[in-house]
């Protein structure tokens, strides 16, 4: 049975990956849509097919050297390393320079293998469980996984949010036996979830964005980046979310009282429905991680599946195509702590 799924799919990616004329896009999905058992036969013992698969998603067009821009170029062999020489101005360049794999001594295969998991699997993956899946020690799978995170972070950050909008204030962190609880915790860091609603009230798009505090400042600026000038956003009365209409939005605060949970109110429903599903999701996968630190990838992570969660096999082939184009993320940058914005 494994030899018959092994033919076939070598059989399939030949005649996908021949047809040059086709979309790079449509090419990942038809490898894609193969069953699970053959996607590792392939990935777990032929790397031809993800050199070439990366090849199409970082040149579409094919290749155009990074310095001149030039595309005449010929092709130059480092060992087992294909490196490609820009003919005007000699400039060589390998397949992953430049890129989010960029130095990586790990093979494609895994690499691919790890975008698998993180965007198909329904809750979060640790680097934990990525560092069993892939089969790599602890601080490759953290690597990996942090910077196919930051790859998540440039696709959302400029997500903005249309017509009628969802947003509440939440926190994530630890517990702190003594302190205080919710707003004004010295323990949690706090951000704002936002929920796009259609005209039936289905949930459409998500943006969750943590931010220093919530003061009018902060919301003003985030609702510029975050919110379409005619977007009508729907908040419970804490004062600073008046601060949309700075941004040229409509604004319908809901005052919840001390006798209801904002919970209970069906304005709130689905802010606080997937609200309630990230909380659980971190916290079910996540048992030490910095918040405060690296709060922006994790929520990215979570952001970035769920505005593609209707089309699954589309969001890995659109994550192997950002990766390709992601500028490179050394390690000690991404241990770096974070701009909030």
């Amino acid at each position: 049975m494994q030899d018959n799924n092994s033919r076939l799919f070598k059989i399939v990616c030949y005649s996908v990956l021949q047809n040059l004329s086709q979309d790079v896009n449509y090419r990942i999905k038809c490898l894609m849509s193969l069953f699970f058992l053959t996607f590792f036969i392939v990935y777990g013992s032929v790397h031809v097919y993800t050199s070439a698969i990366l090849e199409k998603s970082r040149w579409p067009q094919g290749f155009k050297c990074p310095s001149c821009q030039s595309t005449s170029h010929c092709v130059v062999w480092h060992a087992q390393v294909k490196t490609f020489q820009c003919n005007r101005c000699h400039t060589q360049t390998t397949l992953t320079a430049g890129s989010i794999f960029h130095s990586t001594k790990l093979p494609l295969v895994q690499w691919f293998q790890a975008m698998y998991f993180l965007t198909q699997t329904k809750n979060n993956v640790s680097a934990l469980e990525l560092k069993r899946l892939i089969g790599v020690c602890y601080k490759t799978a953290w690597r990996v996984k942090h910077k196919l995170m930051q790859v998540m972070v440039e696709q959302e950050q400029d997500t903005i949010l249309l017509g009628r909008v969802e947003v509440d204030d939440a926190y994530l962190g630890g517990e702190n036996p003594g302190g205080k609880a919710g707003r004004g915790s010295e323990n949690k860091t706090p951000f704002i979830a936002a929920v796009e609603t259609n005209e039936k009230g289905h949930p459409l798009r998500a943006v969750f964005t943590k931010v220093p505090a919530f003061n009018r400042e902060v919301v003003t600026e985030w609702a510029k980046r975050s919110l379409s000038a005619s977007a009508t956003v729907v908040s419970d009365g804490l004062a600073c979310f008046r601060a949309v209409t700075e941004a040229g939005c409509f604004h319908t605060p809901t005052i919840v009282g001390k006798k209801r949970k904002s919970t209970d109110i069906v304005c709130f429903n689905w802010v606080n429905t997937i609200l309630g599903n990230l909380k659980t999701s971190i916290s079910g996968t996540y048992h030490a991680f910095d918040f405060e630190k690296y709060g922006t990838r994790y929520l990215a992570e979570v952001q970035y599946r769920f505005n593609r969660r209707k089309d699954l096999r589309g969001m890995l082939s659109r994550l192997i195509s950002a990766a390709a184009t992601t500028g490179k993320h050394p390690e000690h940058n991404l241990r770096l702590a974070e701009d909030w914005r």
